[in-house]
């Protein structure tokens, strides 16, 4: 009876630690560009009444204000950047953002997306497979 309530105890543990962990991840989240190591734009991570995840680019740092999504396709063709959503349909998976997809705006073009913290860091992991084998990682920091 022991073992089975020990059990239980350490799987409502995991649960809640890893809900917290998600909780740590929806906010705004700036952008590091990979390169130059400059802040790019602020994305704001939110849960939907779908409970679903999704980002939106709330505010460009960079560039003018005008800015819009020229190589995209369909609907967000020439959208404005500022409130683009470029994090669709992340589920909550052991504390992690997963089996989404990730606009990358520059290039018009969707990736398998991955979100999670490292050391107080969102690391946004982008790739062309679903098993994130062949793909790249982005840090982005608390603005």
């Amino acid at each position: 009876m022991t073992k089975i309530f020990l059990t239980m105890l350490s799987s409502l543990l995991v649960a809640v630690g890893a809900m917290a962990q998600v909780d740590q991840i929806v906010g705004d989240w700036a952008t590091v560009d990979d390169k130059t190591g400059n802040q790019y734009a602020i994305v704001r991570i939110y849960k939907a009444s779908n409970n679903l995840y999704y980002g939106k680019i709330a505010k460009m740092l960079v560039g003018p204000k005008d800015l819009t999504c020229v190589e995209c396709e369909g609907e967000d063709k020439n959208r404005p950047m500022e409130g683009l959503v470029i994090i669709r349909g992340m589920k909550e998976v052991n504390g992690e953002l997963k089996e989404g997809k990730v606009l990358d705006p520059e290039s018009g073009k969707f990736y398998y997306g991955k979100i999670y913290l490292d050391k107080g860091k969102l690391v946004l992991r982008g790739s062309l497979d679903k098993r994130g084998i062949l793909g790249r990682n982005q840090t982005w920091i608390k603005p």
